[in-house]
């Protein structure tokens, strides 16, 4: 096992690798931006290296800084978390010319996954169901709108090397393809320096359901069930729950196994997530597979006790799964809500300041991943996701109520969040029911917006 692990990112999920460190006896090594200097995880940390200005591009996508710091800590090994460089591959493979393990998949998986019209081929040609598309990169509007007449509208403008909702438009028709193409591909420039783009089928409002999946350097490949991720806004999730209640048993059992096999097909190691949308006729469609651990980890954690990160650990370490398939048990029902710097009355404008006073939620069943303290700074150079609220409960029923509760309990004063939205949501007849998909937003926000002017908790 490894003696000191670098990890190469911040916030709450800095805080999380440091603590399973901690577990494990692994010293855990931070770095920080000069904005970071008073952050959480470089107080938790063993040691803490500063490695540059705030400026994300400068300190934490500073790949030869990264590399430096866990060079002089004497670090073997190196977690990128998620976001940042967790899915370049360029970072992992000059983390292993280092002499570094890196806590991930290998950089010809990334390579393989991180195109996204590439990892759509491989699924296809492994008998994984794709949403119908084009066969390859597509490089003009012209040739976009002539593949659409094919396909049929509304279709989904996608940059291959995009993730996070990013390089990706919708076009109902033909008038509106040439300027979506347009601003896609301008965007997944700007966002990953790569314009290549593809055309797929819109498979309207679906459910969006993720596996996670586990798979060592032996062979071993597992599943831990879904997470149902369609609460979501402008392709970015808002709150997640497992089990999904659009599942039924053998649903479940057809899209683990798809998800398998698509783990085996990329010749996976490491936790991952294969992503599917769900059709209201049960047909399910992969759509990308996440190289990383996911920020709805938690979710999973509580309805199977398995700590993720300690198994990206050993899996890094060359140790096998600590679980096999059918030890794999669902207990019961999570649901996270992210809970975000920004005001959702004012077009969900993210904020900054100074955190002037905090309490948490605790109590039974209730977990909350955060880098927070009464006192703490919060800097507009990051990303606005400030904490993680998670409950686990027996029943679907009782979780929602139990996350109700949780949510009343928050108080961050100081800056706006969006915390009484995802109470809201807790309350609407549609969530309740579990009748809600991807469109769940688009069509409620208004109307739980105006709840929230009237000041109605319990609407």
């Amino acid at each position: 096992m490894f003696k000191r692990l670098l990890i190469a990112n911040r916030g709450e999920i800095a805080v999380r690798i440091i603590r399973c460190c901690r577990e494990m006896e692994i010293e855990p090594v931070a770095v920080y931006s000069t904005a970071d200097r008073e952050a959480l995880h470089v107080q938790l940390a063993s040691q803490a290296v500063c490695i540059g200005p705030p400026k994300a591009a400068d300190s934490y996508l500073n790949m030869p800084n990264l590399l430096e710091a866990a060079r002089a800590t004497g670090c073997d090994a190196v977690h990128p978390g998620f976001g940042f460089l967790s899915e370049n591959s360029e970072f992992a493979r000059l983390c292993t010319e280092c002499g570094l393990r890196f806590v991930g998949p290998p950089a010809s998986v990334i390579d393989a996954m991180g195109n996204k019209a590439a990892a759509r081929r491989l699924m296809k040609a492994h008998g994984v169901p794709v949403v119908p598309g084009s066969e390859g990169r597509v490089d003009t509007a012209e040739e976009a709108v002539r593949l659409a007449e094919q396909l049929g509208y509304p279709v989904l403008v996608k940059a291959a090397a995009g993730g996070g909702g990013r390089g990706m438009r919708r076009a109902y028709s033909a008038d509106e393809l040439p300027a979506a193409f347009r601003t896609a591909q301008a965007e997944a420039l700007s966002c990953f320096g790569d314009g290549e783009m593809y055309l797929e089928k819109l498979i309207v409002n679906p459910r969006h359901i993720e596996f996670q999946i586990l798979a060592d350097s032996h062979g071993h490949v597992v599943h831990l069930g879904e997470r149902d991720c369609s609460i979501q806004r402008k392709n970015q999730k808002l709150m997640e729950e497992a089990p999904s209640k659009a599942l039924t048993p053998s649903l479940r059992e057809a899209m683990g196994q798809a998800a398998v096999e698509a783990a085996r097909a990329a010749g996976y190691q490491s936790a991952g997530t294969v992503e599917f949308v769900l059709d209201g006729q049960g047909h399910f469609y992969f759509i990308e597979m996440n190289t990383r651990i996911q920020v709805e980890h938690p979710v999973t954690e509580m309805v199977t006790g398995l700590d993720l990160i300690r198994e990206q650990i050993r899996i890094a370490a060359g140790q096998p799964l600590s679980v096999k398939q059918e030890e794999v048990r669902l207990h019961g029902h999570a649901i996270e809500c992210r809970i975000n710097a920004e005001d959702p009355a004012a077009d969900f404008r993210p904020g900054a300041g100074t955190v002037s006073f905090l309490h948490l939620p605790g109590g039974c069943g209730v977990r909350v991943d955060s880098a927070l303290y009464t006192g703490c700074t919060l800097s507009p150079f990051y990303d606005s996701m400030i904490a993680k609220v998670i409950v686990h409960a027996p029943t679907r029923l009782e979780a929602i109520r139990r996350m109700r509760r949780a949510l009343e309990e928050l108080v961050v004063e100081g800056v706006a969040t969006n915390a009484e939205l995802a109470h809201l949501i807790l309350y609407h007849p549609d969530y309740i029911k579990g009748a809600y998909d991807t469109g769940f937003i688009g069509q409620h926000l208004d109307e739980l917006l105006k709840w929230s002017a009237a000041g109605k908790e319990n609407p």
